[in-house]
């Protein structure tokens, strides 16, 4: 056994201290040789170099070749043979970097980190994207002197950058601008029309039942389509116009120094380009129209958003007229003052809300056989800042027009249920709107509010209109089976308005149908309302459904509906719509 042997060999047992030396297999441990560099970098795609500036001798690491395709390193030994595989597009070189530099070297060095493309062979298209990460250090006269640092090869990080940088400004399926650098060039092309009192336009072009040709063809061929229309609408443009999808099946094109008849003339020749040739795809050719709508700015439009909203306009009136065709923008005074009133009463429905100077006006709805109360209609009513009243057949139109009415149905259920908990043994109805009865936020207010407060869905009846129930009976089939799950009855309002038959009436599976006052208030003078109104009492008898009869205007209309067997009456003759609560005037009279 060798003296080293000796002195690494522990008897079982000694207490003697192990040697740190010594390794677990009882072998001694030499130093560590030092790492290998090179190796290292090689390992991770970087290089590394040293140049000194003075004499612009460019030394690089030993795997320099391996990593920047250079078989010969002789060719890139100094700063400027460096320079000479430099890609003509950078933006910057390391060169620059250093010696221009505005930064001063502490004694520390300056750091600096650049990216760049070189040409390791320029007879060659390859090109490598490095990362040029390092510190320069001055001399005595504060200038660079030498210099230090790692390339890294980025290529797919570049290529990645880059196609992120792209997909910020660019669509991603046709290459053309995407929306939001589109209107930052028609921002940028208005403002300068405004500033040298130019005319500019711009064209909206929807490419036609783009939904058809998925359903035909499939979402890649339609893919294609939108490519090709796309290729065909950027060859067919001036060159100092901008073309970029503006949305799915929509392209817009901003046209600089363009008057109205050159608007015109533009959207004839992209028509006709997509028209006259069929698109080819790997489907085959597939026939395609576009349709645009167009306006001219400052003269029509002196703001992106009215551009954009003046040529959606001008786009819908082209579809509407004939698909395949050219609309301008042309003012129209009406449809101006109606967006004007939008404004205004979108205003002040939403001020009404917040306010809450939104509440009920009641209605009795009186048994025919003895004329007591049998329910209250709750008709919203909304008091305007000063003071007067706007009925509910005034705001309901316009608040569906505007999407509003959902907010409106939400708060008049609120104030429903509110008076229903104060009255315990009132029974209430209260009208839907059709938006309303496919809305997830109305049905869980509805939902929350019954399980809240125990005791009211029996007493509370839900309207809807005959119109909106004949729009799509399978949707107002399952709105009235949600709706009686809950607890409470259905009423059709109206009925009679929307000839509904009465196959599908008994299809809906309501309880109360409330025959539109129209009829009503002639059955004693038309022969024709009185058959109209009897025979649909007398159906609503065989299926079983209690029936209202509006428009009740006086005592012998009342006699005779009461004859024919109508359950309720409402109108005049019971009593109008009132803002105080008839039932308590009922229970102070009774006291």
């Amino acid at each position: 056994m060798t003296e080293s042997g000796q002195r690494n060999s522990i008897p079982s047992g000694s207490s003697r201290r192990a040697d740190p030396g010594a390794t677990v297999a009882g072998a001694a441990l030499r130093p560590a040789a030092p790492p290998d560099i090179a190796q290292i970098l090689a390992s991770v795609g970087e290089v590394a170099y040293d140049w000194r500036i003075d004499t612009d001798t460019l030394s690089w690491g030993a795997n320099a070749g391996d990593i920047l395709l250079i078989r010969d390193l002789a060719a890139i030994s100094s700063g400027r043979t460096y320079a000479q595989i430099l890609d003509a597009d950078n933006a910057q070189a390391r060169f620059d970097v250093v010696t221009q530099s505005d930064k001063r070297d502490e004694g520390r060095g300056v750091a600096y980190q650049i990216q760049y493309g070189i040409r390791p062979d320029p007879a060659s298209a390859t090109r490598l994207w490095v990362e040029d990460t390092g510190r320069w250090f001055a001399g005595p006269d504060g200038r660079a002197l030498r210099a230090h640092g790692v390339l890294r090869v980025i290529n797919e990080r570049y290529e990645h950058e880059r196609r992120l940088t792209f997909l910020a400004c660019c669509d991603g399926l046709t290459g053309e601008l995407n929306r939001h650098r589109l209107t930052e060039v028609l921002e940028d092309t208005l403002d300068e029309a405004l500033r040298f009192r130019s005319s500019c336009g711009f064209l909206l072009v929807a490419i036609d039942n783009l939904a058809r040709i998925n359903e035909s063809y499939g979402f890649d061929i339609a893919d294609q389509v939108i490519g090709a229309i796309a290729k065909r609408l950027h060859g067919r443009m001036r060159g100092k116009d901008t073309l970029g999808r503006f949305s799915g099946n929509k392209f817009g094109l901003v046209l600089r120094d363009c008057t109205p008849d050159d608007m015109a003339v533009a959207a004839e020749r992209l028509l006709t380009g997509i028209r006259d040739e069929m698109v080819p795809t790997s489907a085959g050719p597939v026939a395609v129209t576009v349709t645009i709508g167009g306006v001219t700015a400052p003269r029509h439009a002196r703001s992106v958003a009215e551009v954009l909203a003046r040529a959606q306009e001008s786009l819908d009136g082209a579809k509407t007229r004939r698909r395949g065709s050219f609309q301008a923008y042309r003012p129209n005074i009406e449809r101006e003052a109606m967006r004007r009133e939008n404004v205004r009463a979108t205003d002040e429905i939403v001020a009404a809300l917040n306010d809450r100077r939104i509440f009920l006006a009641y209605e009795t709805v009186a048994a025919a056989a003895d004329g007591l109360p049998a329910f209250y209609e709750c008709l919203m009513r909304i008091r305007r800042t000063d003071g007067s009243l706007i009925a509910a057949n005034d705001i309901v139109p316009v608040a569906e027009r505007l999407g509003l009415v959902r907010l409106l149905d939400f708060r008049v259920l609120e104030l429903v249920v509110d008076e229903m908990i104060a009255a315990p043994a009132l029974q209430a109805s209260f009208n839907v709107s059709p938006a309303s009865t496919t809305d997830p936020d109305w049905w869980a207010g509805l939902g929350s509010l019954l399980r809240s407060h125990t005791g009211v869905a029996e007493r509370l009846i839900v309207e809807i209109t005959e119109s909106a129930a004949i729009h799509d009976i399978d949707e107002t089939r399952g709105f009235v089976a949600r709706v009686k799950d809950l607890g409470c009855r259905i009423a059709i309002d109206d009925f009679g308005a929307g000839y509904t038959s009465f196959r599908n009436l008994r299809k809906l599976g309501v309880d109360i149908v409330k025959i539109d006052g129209a009829f009503v208030q002639h059955i004693m003078r038309s022969e024709d309302d009185r058959a109209f109104v009897r025979t649909l009492i007398d159906l609503a008898k065989r299926l079983k459904l209690k029936t209202v009869a509006e428009w009740v205007q006086d005592d012998e209309a009342a006699k005779t509906l009461r004859a024919w067997g109508c359950d309720y009456l409402q109108g005049a003759l019971i009593g109008l719509a009132a803002t105080e609560r008839p039932w308590l005037a009922r229970l102070a009279k009774a006291l």
